[in-house]
């Protein structure tokens, strides 16, 4: 690779490229209601309902009501869609996904009612998996930026000092966009260190940017529990989660200058994230019976402790137009340099989630059911995973979680009616907003349905969710806060179908 210029002496040391943020100890533990077709049509509303498959990733003392044993398999289909605006151009994408939501099995044991020798009357145990995050999505961006908030400012401002610079550019060997940028011919250094655009790739005015940030995978929670009921009348439960993280992301920025005075014309920059991660939850709950209409439920969630390994890379991709001059007179017409494929490992504990909740059955009639949630997202931790030769205590990340979050509640409503064999169904759910300083709203709403059909030891329900949420989006940050921000408008459809089978 040629420069125009020549590099001072190499000195300093690399520093990684990517950096865990606050942003994934969110997005990692605003987890979403899943289970059945039925849990979902009645907006995950669970906590003192019991009977329902969805006790398996809620309240395991639901499990305690069980009367027969029970086999459910729920596949789905998401579309999400997305609006963008913020840049003076509104860009609309999609991007759809076939899941299982849910597969589980509840085993019954129940005394005869005629057998007094326990005031113990039932218990259940439940084994399964539920799909309580969905990160399919995708969404563009294009507009207008002035060159004082686009990517090449980001560019003036190094991170690294010019000794780190040029030992990557030695070696030909990238471990931060920094060095990238200087790869890819977009920036120099002076003499006195100071980091600069070569003349001939000056910019002024207006530059076009567009993006796309595509990510896809979710988290799974599988569950062991057991719920028991004492004297039918007060039900008790608990459970053991296991969880699996499989998050990718790639976000590709390109910017473009058709101005004839200046040799640059585009520059892409792509990365790609990957995370896969596995931990651990505990789950205790109760439900009792207050009369045959009328029972409250409540459960606390430990925090989820696990770990998270994170694979990534970054490329940049110049064009030139007319081909750039280098030093030597040869001509590029532009180059293409990537940083180093990395991976790291790190810790993250979820907070603490309690929720109570409260059911009106109207014996064959139907019920309405309520949940009230308090998770607290400022709780949250990342910690140093010893096992990792990257070393980092997290002091800023977790002070930038404290700052930024809150704690938030979560609300759940859910009713059915029952006309002999079919089942109709309906439910909302609010979750609050987790920034603890924002004019702009992040609430998340789903407006859920469904319907079923019971016929002697089979039954079959159906359900859709449709979920409304917004985001902002930065590409890149600058010391001015003037980058751009992306306003996203994510809204998303989840059919789901149950198939289940008691014996």
């Amino acid at each position: 690779m040629k420069r125009y210029y020549f590099a001072l002496a190499l000195l300093g040391l690399a520093s990684h490229a990517f950096a865990q943020s606050e942003a994934d100890a969110l997005r990692f533990s605003r987890t979403q209601f899943g289970g059945s077709a039925r849990t979902q049509a009645i907006g995950g509303a669970t906590t003192a309902l019991g009977a329902d498959v969805g006790n398996l990733s809620g309240n395991p003392a639901g499990l305690g009501l069980f009367q027969r044993s029970e086999f459910t398999f729920t596949p789905g289909f998401g579309l999400a869609n997305t609006k963008t605006s913020g840049l003076g151009t509104s860009v609309s994408d999609e991007r759809n996904s076939l899941h299982v939501a849910n597969l589980a099995v509840v085993l019954a044991n129940r005394l005869p009612d005629d057998d007094h020798t326990s005031d113990w009357r039932s218990g259940a145990l439940g084994i399964g998996f539920t799909r309580t995050n969905d990160f399919n999505t995708q969404f563009r961006y294009s507009g207008a930026v002035d060159d004082r908030a686009s990517v090449y400012q980001r560019f003036r401002e190094p991170r690294i000092d010019t000794t780190a610079i040029f030992r990557q550019y030695d070696r030909d060997q990238y471990y931060d966009l920094d060095a990238l940028a200087y790869g890819a011919l977009i920036t120099n250094v002076r003499a006195n260190g100071e980091v600069y655009i070569p003349t001939a790739l000056q910019r002024a005015g207006v530059i076009t940017q567009s993006g796309v940030v595509t990510s896809s995978g979710a988290q799974t929670q599988f569950d062991i529990a057991y719920g028991a009921s004492y004297r039918d009348k007060l039900y008790l439960g608990g459970a053991l989660g296991i969880v699996t993280t499989r998050y990718n992301e790639t976000r590709e920025l390109t910017e473009t200058d058709a101005d004839p005075t200046t040799s640059f014309n585009s520059l892409t920059q792509r990365d790609e994230d990957q995370f896969r991660g596995s931990a651990l939850n505990l789950r205790i709950g109760a439900i009792y019976r207050l009369s045959d209409w009328v029972r409250l439920g409540a459960t606390v969630h430990t925090p989820t402790f696990g770990s998270q390994t994170i694979s990534y890379t970054t490329s940049l991709r110049t064009t030139f137009s007319p081909a750039l001059r280098l030093t030597n007179n040869q001509t590029t017409a532009g180059e293409n340099v990537a940083i180093e494929p990395g991976e790291f490992s790190y810790r993250l504990n979820t907070p603490w989630r309690a929720s109570g909740g409260v059911a009106v059955v109207a014996g064959k009639y139907g019920f309405f059911s309520g949940d009230v949630e308090y998770v607290d997202y400022s709780s949250a931790r990342l910690q140093d995973d010893p096992n990792d030769d990257f070393n980092d205590n997290f002091d800023i990340e977790n002070q930038a979680i404290e700052e930024n979050y809150r704690p938030a509640v979560n609300v759940r409503l859910g009713a059915e009616g029952r006309f002999d064999v079919f089942r109709v169904r309906a439910g909302y759910a609010r979750y609050g907003d987790p920034f603890a300083n924002s004019d702009f709203d992040r609430t998340q709403q789903f407006f859920t349905g469904g319907v079923g059909l019971r016929q002697k030891n089979l039954f079959l329900d159906l359900a859709g969710v449709y979920t409304k949420s917004d985001r902002f989006y930065q590409p890149y940050t600058l010391a001015s806060d003037l980058q751009p921000r992306v306003q996203v408008q994510n809204n998303r459809f989840t059919t789901t179908v149950t198939l289940g089978v008691q014996f």
